[in-house]
């Protein structure tokens, strides 16, 4: 869909806004909840931090760095031990650090993240905790949770967010990664091919699948992102679903690896949680 330097550029920038969105936060702000649940905003940015940091190590390891690949089956040596909690213990190391201090390890990983995945040589799969991936998947999966672990932030703090161009690529993750929803949950995805054609924020329309599929998915970028992600109830979207694979995808559709995850209550009902125990999104 696009080039590694097209796609870390976009990343910087999804990065860039987030951070913008912190400056100003006090220290009771970053201890505020978000509606993932027990995960403060000091939370969502240890995890963005151990995330950036432990991809960095992978694919400096895929350009040669054999003391980063080491370090990196030391990570997932620890994730084998503890599957279930791996990611929340990690993110809970690192929450009660001073914000200025959080917000400053987190600019660091971020930065090398960018400084090393041009390295990458091309046709290299770097090793992550789902499927291998390229460094443009790479780039592509880090944007994802940058995105979303800010739209976290955001709805804990109470502060509007504009969507961007850049939802783009969270929406072609959530396309490319309809098949992995399904393995999640132990189920082959049905044959037929299905169409999404997404209204963007500039009120342009984003394409995926045939014209002719009988199956099909439209509406807003932003509604579909949200829900990819987790963010969202499904009957909190103006999404449109045509057919009955279609509808079921929009029920269980996830662009990031780990555990199935129950998603977001519908805003009638005591909010719920995306499950923050989640790691980078895959690209198969």
């Amino acid at each position: 869909m696009a080039d590694t330097a097209a796609v870390l550029a976009d990343l910087r920038a999804e990065g860039d806004a987030l951070d913008d969105l912190l400056t100003d936060v006090d220290e009771a702000g970053w201890r505020t909840l978000t509606p993932a649940d027990g995960w403060t905003v000091a939370h969502q940015i240890a995890h963005l931090h151990w995330t950036d940091h432990v991809a960095a190590l992978t694919a400096a390891g895929s350009a040669g760095d054999e003391d980063a690949a080491a370090a990196f089956d030391a990570v997932i040596a620890e994730a084998l031990a503890d599957p279930a909690g791996f990611v929340d213990a990690a993110a809970a190391d690192l929450a009660g650090e001073q914000p200025s201090t959080l917000l400053a390890r987190w600019r660091l990983g971020r930065s090398q993240l960018l400084t090393v995945l041009p390295d990458v040589p091309a046709g290299t799969r770097i090793r992550w905790f789902g499927p291998p991936m390229s460094a443009t998947s790479m780039a592509t999966a880090r944007l994802m949770e940058t995105w979303a672990h800010g739209q976290d932030v955001a709805d804990a703090l109470g502060v509007p967010r504009e969507p961007t161009a850049r939802l783009r690529h969270v929406a072609h993750l959530g396309v490319r990664t309809r098949e992995f929803a399904y393995s999640l949950r132990g189920r082959p995805a049905p044959a037929a091919p299905v169409r999404v054609a997404l209204t963007a924020p500039d009120g342009s329309e984003w394409t995926w699948g045939p014209d002719d599929a009988d199956q099909q998915v439209s509406g807003p970028a932003l509604d579909f992102c949200l829900l990819v992600t987790q963010r969202v109830h499904r009957d909190d979207t103006a999404l449109v679903a045509r057919g009955g694979d279609a509808e079921e995808w929009l029920t269980i559709a996830q662009a990031f690896a780990g555990a199935p995850g129950s998603g977001r209550a519908p805003r009638t009902e005591t909010a719920g949680t995306a499950g923050p125990a989640e790691t980078a999104g895959t690209a198969p």
